[in-house]
């Protein structure tokens, strides 16, 4: 069942691409997965008690005319069909496959210390140029690491933290080794 995300998100993705609408659907899905992830939304959407004909109206209230008619009958279909818990992962896969297919990346930077906007700046663009792709940056402070960041990009994990350089450092000399 949990591939029935990727299958929706792949269905949309293909209309779409089809269609020319890639950047809507992109803008779009966004906002659904958004507006999803608010309690009172999950609470009505998912709700045993609350009837098909009470979504639907919900649905139709909250985001006819703001979205695509695909969109909005994806999410009629997916009341329909009792399987609304995969509305939201859905959009969410589907806003992932669309940035992919633009080229986007999101690149997670974990700092010690709050970076400027310069070293923000710096930082983009040389993921840019060694990854070929552009890259919105989703930035965390943690003072544990001491010093120096961690980078997670594209699956790949580049840690220069002063707290992975000391335990790399404790575990060569426990090893006898020294570099």
């Amino acid at each position: 069942m949990a591939d029935l995300r990727v299958r929706y998100a792949n269905a949309l993705f293909e209309l779409s691409v089809e269609r020319g609408l890639t950047s809507d659907y992109l803008e779009q899905a966004a906002f659904i997965s958004s507006a999803l992830a608010g309690d009172e939304c999950q609470r009505i959407i998912r709700h045993p008690r609350i009837s098909m004909a009470q979504k639907y109206a919900f649905l139709d209230g909250a985001f006819a005319g703001r979205i695509h008619d695909d969109l909005l009958g994806f999410m009629r279909l997916t009341v329909t069909k009792n399987r609304e818990e995969f509305l939201a992962p859905a959009m969410d896969t589907l806003v992932e496959m669309i940035r992919r297919h633009h080229n986007f990346t999101t690149a997670k930077v974990v700092s010690a210390v709050e970076l400027t906007p310069e070293q923000k700046n710096q930082l983009k663009v040389v993921l840019m140029r060694k990854i070929g792709k552009q890259v919105e940056l989703n930035i965390e402070v943690d003072p544990s690491l001491m010093g120096g960041f961690r980078l997670h990009v594209d699956g790949y994990i580049f840690d220069r933290t002063v707290k992975r350089l000391l335990k790399d450092m404790k575990e060569n000399i426990g090893k006898g080794h020294l570099k």
